[in-house]
């Protein structure tokens, strides 16, 4: 099995994870209106949110992936770099969510900003294999 037939399908059954997250974002605003309070709650819908719409970002990812000239050991590596670029950035927030403080730098913070890191060089990894297969 090739990176671009495996980690899509890992994207893919990660995206139940988002829908989840998102019925207990509603049960959250709704039902248990006091459960998280307002610093909290932005935290949890920061990573749901960079979570759906990251995930949603590998698909596309997975597809352009095929059309480098790379073998199977650079489409692994930049493909689970992507995935672990967007576990991290929207974990980061959970992560915050459940052990940060308002204002403040935490292991949250850093988890999400090399999420970033991870995310961005998996895409210029991409533009420049797109580049050289023209």
């Amino acid at each position: 099995m090739t990176a671009t037939e495996l980690l899509p399908i890992i994207a893919l059954f990660s995206l139940v994870t988002v829908e989840f997250g998102g019925h207990a974002l509603l049960r959250f605003i709704t039902v248990d209106r006091t459960e998280l309070g307002p610093a909290r709650e932005q935290f949890f819908r920061a990573g749901h949110a960079h979570a759906g719409v990251l995930l949603i970002l590998t698909l596309a990812y997975f597809l352009y992936l095929d059309r480098t000239d790379w073998g199977g050991f650079l489409q692994w590596l930049f493909g689970i770099m992507l995935l672990a670029g967007v576990l991290a950035q929207s974990g980061g927030f959970f992560l915050h969510l459940v052990a940060g403080a308002p204002e403040r730098t935490t292991p949250g913070t850093h988890l999400t900003r090399l999420g970033a890191l991870l995310i961005a060089a998996a895409l210029v990894a991409l533009g420049i294999g797109l580049i050289q297969a023209l």
